[in-house]
């Protein structure tokens, strides 16, 4: 299926619904754009995270203070 949409000023653009509701693309998710080793576009969709989601996640063998990070990272 071939949906075709218009890039309107300022290179802005409608996802279509379709895609939209199918992938529950939501306001401030982001968009990515990656082009293939064939020269194709591949557009993938994901949530935006903040650094409250992501915290807990990882580890690491050094001792971190969560809340110095927070604010070296908001700095």
């Amino acid at each position: 299926m071939v949906i075709e949409t218009k890039v309107y000023k300022k290179n802005q653009t409608t996802i279509p619904a379709v895609y939209r509701k199918k992938y529950d693309v939501q306001p401030d998710d982001i968009v990515e754009w990656e082009e293939n080793d064939r020269g194709e576009i591949v557009v993938s969709f994901r949530k935006k995270l903040s650094f409250r989601d992501m915290m807990g996640s990882g580890t690491v063998k050094t001792k971190t203070n969560a809340v110095q990070l927070e604010k070296e990272l908001y700095e």
